[in-house]
Order: structure tokens, then sequence, then C-alpha cells
């Protein structure tokens, strides 16, 4: 016999919390409403025994336990949440962690307010009235969250209109916003442990809504949040950023202005060093500099997900034949735009480096970084099946 599609699909990522489990699965069974019909999936990159408890578990939880060990940790636990998500089946997705400071028991009011309030985002949230965030550990972590959460905001006002808590861990999202990601050029991309943030700003949910919650004590096991998951959120944060071809030329642009800081301390070397080198070659090689630096920046941050077409010298050795290329076009098309278009030098000049930059952009970023399209296919939704009241007393499937 068939089973029947589940209502509410629960998303687990892991990494070591074998001793957080059974009380985790305990407390969602007793928290699923009589009638409901959910699923647990765990996303596990794990390298103690949580595989081996969670099986040992799902024999006696009252609804299906699947478990996805991941062979390599890609994207850290925002991978694990994408990959999670291609083996639910249900309309409504939520993502918890499993140390325990995400209350379970508000799992399915997260599902009931978004029913009501007709959004595909429901966000748990530690800053809403009537949220709190004690749980988190030592000023520091505070510090860091808090900041962490305006640099956000600030960047993404418009897709992270009316979220007061952006880097939150526990939310419900409607299937259809998940699907709808395959359809830009990227797709998902997650890198490290805030996938919230990639949801709602490559998603663009239709609808966000929030419920105030307490941030509780880790019950076991260590905290994910260190100095390296921060440097990879503020990459992610580019990265995201640069997804608009309007931010990337932008972007682009500056990092184009830092390396004349690079290309004029080589060439004061150069003169300083070399006496009698002419300014045309110690240019030439000075220009190499800023090249590089650019190119460093660029490949790193603003391409990091566009790297996969070429290997990396080849890379390198075509982004500096466009920018030398540059800089040999700049000087004879300013000098036609005067003797043919009647200009001054110094409009002339400006206009010949605008089109020289914009040709030069077109061909970074359409050809040597050429956008990848997502390669993933969206899961079919099922139908879309009215969530009971969570108010209601519910029995502990479990007793």
């Amino acid at each position: 016999m068939t089973a029947l599609p589940a209502h509410v699909s629960i998303v687990v990522p892991t990494f070591n919390e074998a001793d957080n489990i059974p009380a985790l699965l305990t407390r969602i069974g007793a928290a699923v409403p009589d009638g409901v019909r959910a699923e647990v999936v765990f996303a596990d990159d794990s390298t103690d025994h949580t595989c081996e408890v969670i099986e040992k578990e799902a024999a006696h939880c009252p609804f299906p336990v699947v478990l996805h060990h991941r062979p390599a940790p890609a994207g850290g636990l925002g991978g694990a949440v994408v990959e999670g998500f291609a083996r639910t089946t249900a309309p409504w997705i939520v993502v918890i962690d499993a140390d325990l400071q995400h209350p379970p028991e508000l799992i399915f009011e997260l599902i009931a307010r978004g029913e009501s309030a007709g959004t595909e985002l429901v966000v748990a949230s530690r800053y809403a009235a009537g949220g709190d965030r004690s749980g988190l550990a030592g000023g520091y972590r505070k510090l860091v969250s808090s900041s962490s959460t305006l640099l956000a905001t600030s960047l993404f006002p418009r897709a992270l209109s009316g979220l007061t808590d952006p880097m939150s861990g526990f939310f419900a999202i409607r299937r259809t916003a998940v699907d709808r990601a395959a359809a830009v050029d990227e797709g998902l991309q997650p890198l490290g442990y805030k996938i919230l943030l990639e949801l709602a700003v490559r998603c663009r949910p239709r609808g966000i809504a929030e419920v105030p919650y307490a941030f509780g004590e880790r019950h076991a096991g260590a905290s994910k949040s260190t100095a390296k998951e921060g440097v990879r959120f503020l990459r992610h944060l580019i990265t995201l950023r640069t997804a608009d071809p309007r931010a990337r030329a932008i972007v682009f642009g500056m990092i184009g202005l830092s390396g004349f800081v690079p290309n004029l301390a080589l060439l004061w070397l150069l003169t300083v060093t070399v006496p009698g080198l002419p300014y045309a070659p110690a240019e030439i090689i000075a220009n190499q500099a800023g090249l590089l630096w650019n190119f460093a920046l660029i490949d790193s941050f603003v391409y990091r997900n566009q790297r996969r077409h070429h290997r990396r010298t080849a890379r390198l050795l075509t982004f500096a034949a466009v920018g030398n290329a540059d800089l040999v076009a700049r000087i004879p098309l300013a000098a036609l735009l005067i003797a043919g278009g009647g200009m001054s030098p110094l409009p002339a000049t400006a206009l010949s480096m605008a089109i020289v930059f914009t040709a030069r952009f077109l061909i970074v970023d359409r050809w040597l970084y050429r956008r990848l399209r997502a390669r993933t296919t969206p899961v079919a939704a099922p139908a879309a099946v009215p969530v009971p009241d969570p108010a209601k007393p519910v029995p502990d499937p479990l007793g």
C-alpha cells in the first residue's frame, strides 16, 4: 500500500548531534497535531555516531524518518538543507536545528501562521515583539548575531523587508517558493549555515510572516558558529549581492579602481630601483600587478560560483589578456573620438574609458564566467492540505 504524502516535511541538518536526536524526535512526535501527516528528513554531515542514533530512534517513531548522510559536506549546513529539500514530499517544509535551541512545539504554529496569512515564508524570530535571544551564549555571540542581522538587512532592504531575524535557522517555507529558485540562473547556492538568507533573496517568497520565540539553551553538543563560518557568511553576502548584473558591474568597477593601488606602487618601485627604465615598459609591467590584484578579488568573491568552466591558470591568462587589450584600446579609441567625432580630449577620454570598461565587463561576465543554469529539477508539489489548528489538544503519539 502506497503511503499518503506528508502535509509537512521537517528538514533537520545535523553535524555530530547524536546526543540531541532522541529528545528532538520525541518532542517533534508530541507536537504533531492529530490528523497531520509529518515526515522528518535528516541531512547529515556527521563524523560521529549520529547516523546510528537516528536509525535506532526512527524505528520507534510514529512518522517516517528519512536519513541522508552526505559523502561530502558541500555548502556546509546550508548545502545539507538544500539536499534535504530534494528528499521531501510535502507542500510545507520546515527547517529546524537539532540542538533544541529551536522549540519543536512551534513547528505547527509556523505552518498555521503561513496558512492564515497566505504567505510563502514564516520565520521564527528572536527579534520580533515577544521573542527572546537569551539562548545565545555570551555577549560576543549576541554582538555577532546583531551585527550580521544589521549587515544583511542593509544589503538587501527589499528582499528582507518585514523580516526582523534573517539569520534565523528556524522557519517554514512553501515548496512553491523553493521550486521557483530553480528558474533563476544560479539556483540555490548556499554557503555555510545561514540558509534563510539564501532562500529569502533567491526565492523571493510571496509574503513573509513571523512568529516570535525564545531561543533556548543548547541541549548538547557544540555550537557551529565559528570564525570560519563568519568568513563564509561574508563571502556568501557578496555572492548574493552580486547576483544582479548591475550590482556585479558596480563591484567589478570598484575592484578595478582598487587595482590602481598595486599598479602605482609597483610603478613607483620600478622607477626608483631601475634607473633609466622608460615609462612605457614600466607602466606595462606595473599594470600587471593591478590586473593580478583585480583577478584575485573578482575570481574569489564576485564569480566564486562560476569558476568551473576553465582552469584557474586559463582564467588568469584570459583575464590578463582582456585587461591588457583594455589598456591598448583606450588611446586609439579616444583619438578616434577626438578626430572623427570632434570631441575635446577630456570627454573623449572619459567616453573611451566607459566604452572599454563596458566591453571588458561583458567579456568577463558573459564569456569568461558564463552564468550557470540550475541543474536540479524542482520536485512537483503535492496539493495543499489544510493543517489542523495546533492550538487544539494534542495527544502524545509516543505515549
